[in-house]
C-alpha cells in the first residue's frame, strides 16, 4: 500500500483504527507483512527506513507498528525512542521484527518500549496474532477509566502517572509493570506474572530487567518508593510501606504468591 493512502490517514486527533504501519528496509518482507495482515482485516503502510516510518506514525497515528531493527537513516531503536518520548504517538503498540536474536537485543528494544519482539524468520500467522493482540490490548487500555490507589493516580489511555498530583514521567513498560501492581493492590505479583504480563516472557525465564525496572521506577515513585515493596526471589507488591495488611511482612523469600 503507497503510504499515505486514504484508509489510514488521521481523522481529526482520533487514531486511525485498525491501521499498521509496517517499518522494514527489506521490500519482500515488508510485502508479506502487509499482505497478511491485508487478509486479516487491517489496513497498512510501508517505510523503507526509519525517517519515514517517523513521519509516518507521526501523520497518520497507526493501530500498532511493526518495526524492524536495522534499517536505513534511523534505526529502529531510535524510531521507537523518539515515539516514546512523544506524548501524541506514546500509547501506539510497537511490535519489533528483526533477525537479531539476541536475549540482549530483546532487552534492549523492551527497554525502549517495545510491546512485544518477534525474530525473523518468523511465522506470518504468528505475526498476525500478536499484532491482533496488541490492537485488542490497545483498544482495552483506552476504555479504561482512572485508577486512583494511595498517592497514585494511573491514566491508562494518556499513559500517565501522577504521584501526589504530581506528574511523573515513566516509559511504556514502567507504566505497564506499575499499573499491573496497582491492578492487584496490596497482593504480592510473583515475577513469573510480571515478566508474562509486562514482558511477554515466558514462565521461569532468568532475567534481571525487572529488577533493573523496578529500580528505575522507584527513583521515579520519589519519596513514595517505599510503596513498591519487595519479596525477594517471588515477587512484588504495592502497599502501604509498614502495613499491617500488606502480604509483605518481610524481604524473606518465604512469602507466597496471593494469586
Amino acid at each position: 500500500m503507497i503510504p499515505g493512502d486514504q484508509s489510514c490517514e488521521r481523522q481529526g486527533a482520533e487514531p486511525a483504527r485498525r491501521c499498521v504501519l509496517v517499518a522494514d528496509d527489506d521490500d519482500e518482507i515488508r510485502e508479506l507483512v502487509c499482505l497478511n495482515l491485508g487478509q486479516a482485516g487491517f489496513d497498512t503502510l510501508e517505510a523503507p527506513n526509519g525517517l519515514e516510518a517517523s513521519r509516518l506514525i507521526k501523520e497518520n497515528l497507526p493501530s500498532a507498528v511493526v518495526l524492524d531493527i536495522m534499517m536505513p537513516d534511523r534505526d529502529g531503536y531510535e524510531v521507537c525512542r523518539l515515539l516514546r518520548a512523544d506524548p501524541e504517538t506514546l500509547a501506539v503498540p510497537v511490535l519489533m521484527l528483526t533477525a537479531r536474536d539476541l536475549i540482549q537485543d530483546r532487552i534492549v528494544g523492551l527497554q525502549l518500549g517495545a510491546d512485544d519482539y518477534l525474530t525473523k524468520p518468523f511465522s506470518p500467522k504468528e505475526l498476525v496474532l500478536r499484532v491482533q493482540s496488541l490492537v485488542k490490548r490497545l483498544a482495552l487500555r483506552e476504555k479504561q477509566t482512572t485508577l486512583r490507589v494511595g498517592p497514585f493516580e494511573l491514566d491508562p489511555p494518556n499513559v500517565r502517572l501522577l504521584v501526589d498530583g504530581e506528574i511523573s514521567s515513566l516509559t511504556m513498560i514502567e507504566f505497564k509493570l506499575l499499573h499491573l501492581l496497582a491492578s492487584h493492590y496490596g497482593a504480592l505479583v510473583s515475577r513469573d506474572t510480571i515478566l508474562r504480563e509486562v514482558w511477554n516472557y515466558s514462565e521461569h525465564t532468568k532475567t534481571r530487567t525487572l529488577d533493573t525496572h523496578v529500580k528505575r521506577l522507584r527513583e521515579k515513585l520519589g519519596t513514595r518508593a517505599e510503596w513498591l515493596q519487595t519479596s525477594r526471589g517471588n515477587g512484588y507488591c504495592l502497599a502501604p510501606p509498614n502495613s499491617s495488611g500488606s502480604p509483605m511482612i518481610s524481604a524473606t523469600a518465604g512469602a507466597q504468591d496471593a494469586f
